[in-house]
């Protein structure tokens, strides 16, 4: 039940409301906790058939284990990724440059334009519990670096060997667990 209290102001200022969820410890406890997000980050131009490969696959583990992908919403290794989790019956959110939501690729179920262009960076990783990073170039070093700085692990696949605070491992399906595992939401898979 969500009730709303009323609370003084400033002082001489207007008073204003605020919700709060009230109830019983076991209501709140049992409450349905929220999928983990998982944002998977990489090039979205000029992208190797490997690297493609290993985004599906690790867009496939994320929807398996049943967390949802977030990904900037376009080409490349983010459409990759996308392809992945649909096909495993996962959920899907692209954050978009623009303001444009029928520019996301096929596979995003949620589209979010922000008409940001690449600021919007920092919600992709900003909304995401962990970060999977794949090859890239500036934007994805860009994302990776927002990610440390906000505090969210970073699992690079076969990628970014040489920054420090950020997790390696070869194997899509080792990244995806260790990216749930550091959020302490570990989950089995939904195979």
């Amino acid at each position: 039940m969500l009730r709303r209290r009323l609370r003084s102001g400033p002082i001489g200022g207007p008073a204003h409301t605020t919700g709060r969820a009230t109830g019983s410890p076991s209501t709140l406890e049992s409450a349905p906790s929220a999928a983990i997000q998982i944002a998977v980050v990489g090039a979205g131009e000029k992208v190797s058939a490997d690297t493609l490969s290993l985004a599906e696959a690790v867009g496939r583990q994320i929807a398996l284990r049943g967390a949802t992908l977030v990904c900037g919403g376009l080409g490349g290794v983010m459409e990759a990724a996308a392809r992945g989790a649909k096909s495993a019956g996962g959920h899907t959110i692209g954050i978009l440059p623009g303001y444009d939501r029928t520019r996301a690729n096929p596979f995003i179920e949620f589209a979010i334009p922000t008409g940001m262009g690449e600021a919007r960076n920092v919600i992709v990783v900003a909304c995401s519990q962990a970060v999977v990073a794949l090859s890239g170039e500036a934007g994805t070093l860009s994302e990776v670096a927002l990610a440390l700085k906000l505090g969210r692990p970073v699992v690079a696949l076969s990628a970014w060997g040489d920054l420090g605070g950020v997790l390696q491992t070869d194997s899509p399906a080792d990244a995806v667990a260790m990216a749930c595992e550091l959020t302490g939401g570990s989950r089995p898979s939904r195979r």
